[in-house]
Order: structure tokens, then sequence, then C-alpha cells
């Protein structure tokens, strides 16, 4: 596989106090399965769409007891040098969490925050590449930003990563989009048209793509997922903003039922 783009979403991991429950939540909303954990490395556990890594799951560091962190997903950002990367984080107003920290021969990654709060890993890979499948039911599809200082946000990201942003032209909704060359990354969007309860930070919606959003939703449910909008048909597929039982929100989306015209971008 060649390299991926510096600032490409490459990698997507959660962390769940509730291993299991989350191996039966997601294998039964997206179809996922699950390889073997390896305690080696805190018993991340990988997940697989039909044989190709999409994705990982981790149980919680051990910590102060009665400590815990809500589950929530983290997207990574492909970097040819994951030092460097953090310096231009710090550089640019945003926070270096963790790292740089080697995982083993797998590459070396970076947790951060960008000014507006919003957290997000950076990846250089090793071994591990990153996404085998992407943009089909079971995989990473999109992400985007849902930011409660937008301006900062658009500033950040092409300060630390060789982006382009673009504003998507609409009187209805401040939408930008991310491009690594002309292939567009990241969204973003502000927290105010997203709803964003005033409790919840800024932070990275990851999307996942499903055959059928309607009967995603049905399966999510039963299971005790909860659903935060939608479902709603767009250009770019029929999505919903939902949540897991342990917290962790993320997005879902049918690519191949669209409805209206792609709205036309315009330089920011």
């Amino acid at each position: 596989m060649a390299a991926l783009p510096e600032g490409t979403p490459c990698w997507a991991d959660a962390m769940f106090a509730d291993l299991e429950g989350a191996k039966a939540f997601y294998g039964d909303v997206l179809g996922w399965t699950f390889g073997e954990s390896s305690s080696e490395y805190g018993n991340y556990t990988q997940a697989y769409s039909d044989g190709k890594a999409v994705a990982a799951i981790v149980p919680p560091m051990p910590g102060e007891p009665g400590v815990q962190a809500p589950s929530a997903w983290c997207l990574y950002f492909a970097s040819p040098d994951a030092a460097a990367t953090a310096e231009r984080i710090r550089g640019n107003g945003g926070e270096v969490v963790m790292g740089p920290m080697a995982v083993g021969e797998f590459g070396t990654m970076v947790i951060a925050r960008d000014p507006a709060g919003a957290v997000f890993g950076v990846w250089q890979a090793g071994t591990h590449e990153g996404f085998e499948k992407q943009a089909a039911p079971g995989a990473y599809s999109w992400a985007e930003v849902i930011s409660r200082d937008p301006a900062a946000t658009d500033r950040f990201f092409p300060a630390v990563f060789p982006l382009t942003v673009k504003r998507m032209d609409s009187e209805q909704v401040d939408y930008k989009i991310f491009h690594a060359g002309e292939q567009p990354v990241l969204g973003r969007m502000t927290a105010a048209e997203a709803s964003l309860p005033p409790e919840v930070p800024s932070y990275v919606s990851v999307y996942f793509a499903v055959n059928d959003t309607d009967a995603a939703i049905e399966r999510l449910q039963a299971r005790g997922g909860t659903v935060y909008f939608g479902p709603m048909d767009s250009p770019f597929g029929r999505f919903a903003v939902v949540g897991d039982p342990q917290g962790a929100a993320f997005g879902i989306i049918d690519l191949g039922t669209t409805e209206g015209d792609v709205p036309a971008m315009t330089d920011a």
C-alpha cells in the first residue's frame, strides 16, 4: 500500500470500559468481526469488515480508581514525521496530550487537541498503514470537526497539515472542507449548526458507512444505542448521528442513497 498523503485520515479507534459489550454492539450494527486482543499493547483489538481492518477498540489504561474518561472515537491523520507534526500542533495553538510514542514496529502515535478543544490523533505508519477498506459498508467513510471555535479550527488544520480549505457554497450552513491535494479529507461544522449540547466539547465526528441507514438505526436502538440527529437525506448519502451504549458518538451513512445536488465549493 502506498503511503497516504500527509493529513489524510488513516485510522480510528475508541476506548471502552466494556470491551465485550462494544464488540457485541458494533458487530451487530456495523457487521464487524474482531481479532485477538494484543495483551502486549493493552489488549488493543482490531475490528474487521469483510476480513479487512477498519478500526480498533481498547479497554481503558490503568489509572486512578474511579476515574474513567468517557468513550469516544478518535480519528488519526497520516504523517511522515509524528514528532515534526507534534511541534506544529504546539506552535499553532494546539495541545499534545500524548506522544510522540512508538507502538512497536506498527508506527508512532500522537494524541492532540486543536485550539477549539477537538481531540484527534496523528499516525506515522510503520507496518500498520491504516484502513484496509474505506467508503464501503462497515468501513470509515468521512469525518468532520464539530467546532465551538470554527475560525480557530479553520486556521489550525491547514497550518499543521498541508491542507487547503474550501467553503461549501450554501446560505443555510457554514461548512468548510479541508483537502489534501484535490481530495476532500475532512469537514468542519459549527457547534451551533450541529445543535451540540452546551456540555459537549468540540469533537471529531467519525462516520461509518452502512447498507441501509434506517435498518442500522433499528439494530442500534435494539442494542441500547441513541439517535442524536436524523436520519436525513443529503447529496452525500442518507445519514444519522448516533451514539453507542457507552457514550461514544459517531455517524452512519448510506452512501448509495442520495438526494439533491452536491453544493459547489469556493475558496475560503
